[in-house]
This record gives C-alpha cells, sequence and structure tokens, in this order.
C-alpha cells in the first residue's frame, strides 16, 4: 500500500515539475496557424465574393443568420472588412512562426472564428477541432519549440513571480492531456457512429464515399471503389482504427505507431477527398503524440548541421589557397591602382 501510494506521489510530482510533449504542441501551433493562413491564402483572390458585406453573402443577411459572434458583423464597411481579414493573415503568420506567444494566439483564434463564422459554407469539418484545440494551447508552453526568437517573452517572464512561473508547468500538462482527449474523443465518437451506419456494417461505404463528386479525386478514386478488397478493407479498417485508435495512444510503445497510422490514414483523406484543411488539423492534434520523435528528428538534424559545418571548416583549414595571407605568398601588400579605388 506505501509503495502505491508512493508511486502515485512520484508521478504527481514528475506531472508538477517536468511539461510533457513541449515539441510535440509546439508542432501542433505551427501546424494549426499554417492552416489557418492557407485558408485566408486560399481565398484571397475571391476574397470580396465570399467574405466581403456586399459579396455571395450580403452583410445583414449574414447578420440576421448569425448564431454566435464575428468580428465581420460589427461593420458593413469594406475598409473595415479588408483590415479584418488582412488582421487574420498576419495573426496566422505570426501564429505559425511562433510570434506574439498567447496573446496573439488568442487574437488568431477570434480571427479564425469571425471568418469561419461569415462563410460556414466553405467549411470542412476542421474548424470544430480548430475552435476545441487553439483554447488548450493557450494552457501550453507551445512557443517554447519552433519560434522565431524576439527576446520579449523571457523579458516579461522575469519579471512574473516564481510561484506562478512555477504554475506553468501543471497547466501545460493539463493542455496537454485536454489536447490528447480530444482528439480520442473525436476517434472514438466518430467510429461509433460509423459502426451504426448500415454501409459500414457490410463493408460499402467506402464505395459509395468516393463517388460522391465533391469528394471524388478523378483520375484516382476509381482504382479504389473498383477493387471490392480495397473497399472492404478500407471501410472495416477506418471503423476499426478509429475505435481503438485510444486504447494504441495508452500503450507507449505502440502510440508512435498509432499517431503515425492516424497521419497516414488523414494525409489519404486530404489526397482522395481533398478535405486537406480537416486533415492537416487533425494531424497537427496527432503531433502531440509524436512528441518524443519530434525531440530525436530534432537531435537528428542539429547533429547533421553541425557535422556539416564542421566538414567545411575543417576543409577550409586543410586547403593552403585558402590559408595564405592577403598581401600575397610572401605577405607583401601591394597598392591598388587608382582607378580601382575611385
Amino acid at each position: 500500500m506505501k509503495k502505491s501510494l508512493k508511486n502515485i506521489t512520484d508521478r504527481l510530482d514528475f506531472w508538477s515539475l517536468h511539461p510533457v510533449a513541449v515539441t510535440g504542441v509546439s508542432g501542433t501551433r505551427v501546424l494549426l496557424g499554417f492552416v489557418g493562413l492557407m485558408y485566408y491564402v486560399s481565398q484571397y483572390r475571391e476574397r470580396d465574393y465570399l467574405f466581403g458585406p456586399d459579396g455571395v453573402l450580403p452583410h445583414e443577411e449574414f447578420k440576421a443568420h448569425l448564431t454566435g459572434f464575428s468580428l465581420y458583423a460589427l461593420s458593413a464597411s469594406p475598409w473595415y472588412f479588408q483590415l479584418v481579414y488582412h488582421l487574420g493573415i498576419a495573426a496566422a503568420l505570426a501564429v505559425m512562426l511562433g510570434v506574439g506567444g498567447r496573446p496573439g494566439l488568442a487574437l488568431h483564434w477570434t480571427l479564425l472564428w469571425s471568418v469561419y463564422q461569415r462563410q460556414p459554407g466553405l467549411l470542412d469539418g476542421g474548424d470544430n477541432l480548430a475552435y476545441v484545440v487553439i483554447p488548450f494551447l493557450l494552457l501550453t508552453r507551445c512557443y517554447d519549440r519552433f519560434s522565431l526568437p524576439t527576446g520579449l517573452a523571457s523579458r516579461l517572464t522575469r519579471r512574473v513571480p516564481g510561484h506562478l512561473r512555477a504554475m506553468s508547468v501543471p497547466f501545460h500538462n493539463l493542455g496537454v492531456l485536454m489536447v490528447a482527449a480530444q482528439i480520442c474523443l473525436v476517434y472514438v465518437v466518430s467510429g461509433l457512429y460509423k459502426v451504426m451506419g448500415e454501409e459500414w456494417q457490410d463493408g460499402t461505404a467506402l464505395f459509395y464515399i468516393m463517388r460522391v463528386a465533391e469528394f471524388e479525386l478523378p483520375g484516382w478514386s476509381h482504382l479504389v471503389y473498383e477493387n471490392d478488397v480495397l473497399v472492404v478493407l478500407g471501410t472495416y479498417g477506418t471503423v476499426a482504427f478509429l475505435v481503438y485508435f485510444p486504447m494504441g495512444v495508452l500503450v507507449p510503445a505502440l502510440r508512435p505507431w498509432a499517431a503515425t497510422a492516424s497521419i497516414c490514414f488523414h494525409l489519404s483523406i486530404a489526397f482522395f477527398m481533398g478535405l486537406t484543411g480537416f486533415a492537416l488539423t487533425m494531424i497537427a492534434c496527432d503531433l502531440v503524440f509524436l512528441s518524443c520523435a519530434l525531440d530525436r528528428a530534432v537531435l537528428w538534424a542539429r547533429g547533421r548541421l553541425a557535422g556539416s559545418l564542421k566538414s567545411q571548416a575543417d576543409a577550409a583549414s586543410a586547403d593552403p589557397s585558402k590559408a595564405e595571407r592577403p598581401g600575397g605568398e610572401h605577405g607583401s601588400r601591394k597598392s591598388a591602382p587608382k582607378a580601382e579605388l575611385v
């Protein structure tokens, strides 16, 4: 009994003192910022028609159907629309590059929510997960990795009292746990809903999905839905993967494999069905389970870069032509012609 209590106490101490999955949530922040930036840029040329006050959904009609909040509902001025839209681009870019910290991330969430509400017909499902996950990231230290150093964050951190800084670790771990729980909940609920569908039960769902005009990839989709074996394996494999994914991430040895399988699964969705934003949002959350692998990848890349720089330095020092002094072989300095000095 005492040994069990000691193990629990040790786990709580570790949870309170050691931040987990810092690299993973930093990668999540980068990829979610990229998804937001991709959304803004992909619609940039048609922004006036899609989101503008005089576009396909006029401002007054948009306000009448709006159920939540949106910054685009505050004014029907074209200048105001352009300001908010371009501010959204800047905020998404700042989140991707790691500039602005938590205030910048909160601003990005507000602007992203606003533009999603402005034109719901363009959404592909990834927006629902982004709504939930980005506030969780506000609890984490997701700016500790893959961020441009500005020095402002470190100066502000030094002004915070020590006991408040110590609270950042348990809050960070809580945020990581909430992201992991949310992605597992998405998988389980999606899998259980599929189990109740008749097409998923008889193994033909993939055939019907890949023949929908909006999700069909010309020249490729028919290679899947015309093959009975691929259709059956893909249908049942999808349900089994979604339902049992949480069990895979609970086992440390299986966690990277489950996350890698999830990434491959969503890459196939992005390729065959064109749901790029949804797929990248899901992959961003999967990075939480691959934090150790990302750490090893970063260390390997740094080692290769350091080795490459060292080899270049050794080659330069071993080259006698580069070791020569500027004045020539005997070190004598020649005066330059007047024409060269002008």
